[in-house]
């Protein structure tokens, strides 16, 4: 059993991991800015803090032995959240990351497509810029899990791959649901693989 605080608890992803994490007897922090929308759950905390107020969100992860954060590209600082967990003493960070960012062929981003949706672009392109950043930083033990080009709700299976910075995809495209992915997020906490990488799940 480990202490997990999760940033972005009550979103698509963020709920998916918070059960995951409850089910199998992890205690959790929830964090949320409305944590009435957080699930009751087993060993679940909730708690409303906005991640980007350094100084609350510090106080909040003080303690735990990991932070996953699971919130949108596009008006997060990033730096922001690391200073907090810096401050809080925490090095254990894993994110939920984007898609654009894998490659689709050697050096070609699924982003630098020519027929990546536009309505997307903002979001996937500060994606990959998070994870640039998270590459520059050496006193954090982070992760940053891609999900397949679709990431949506579906059942819990337990079957799926895992891949580099490759985009996965199968006959019937690039997907995974947002339970399975969970899974192979608490994976990653409980037996960390791919420390200071990114890496990804798909079907």
């Amino acid at each position: 059993m480990a202490r997990i605080a999760l940033i972005g608890a009550s979103g698509n992803a963020g709920s998916s991991i918070l059960k995951e994490l409850s089910d199998r007897g992890h205690q959790v922090t929830a964090i949320a800015r409305n944590p009435e929308k957080i699930a009751d759950l087993p060993g679940v905390t909730a708690t409303g803090c906005d991640a980007q107020d350094g100084a609350a969100l510090a106080e909040v992860v003080r303690g735990h032995d990991a932070v996953v954060s699971s919130v949108r590209f596009t008006g997060t600082d990033f730096s922001i959240i690391t200073g907090a967990l810096r401050d809080a003493g925490v090095t254990r960070y894993l994110v939920v990351g984007g898609a654009a960012s894998l490659e689709v062929a050697p050096g070609q981003r699924l982003l630098d497509q020519p027929d990546f949706p536009e309505a997307y672009k903002e979001e996937a392109t500060s994606g990959a810029d998070t994870l640039d950043y998270l590459r520059t930083l050496d006193d954090f033990e982070w992760t940053f899990l891609s999900p397949s080009a679709m990431f949506v709700p579906g059942e819990r299976t337990g079957t799926f791959r895992l891949g580099k910075d490759t985009l996965l995809s199968n006959e019937n495209g690039s997907s995974i649901s947002f339970d399975d992915y969970a899974i192979a997020m608490v994976d990653e906490i409980e037996d960390p693989k791919h420390i200071r990488q990114r890496f990804t799940v798909g079907y």
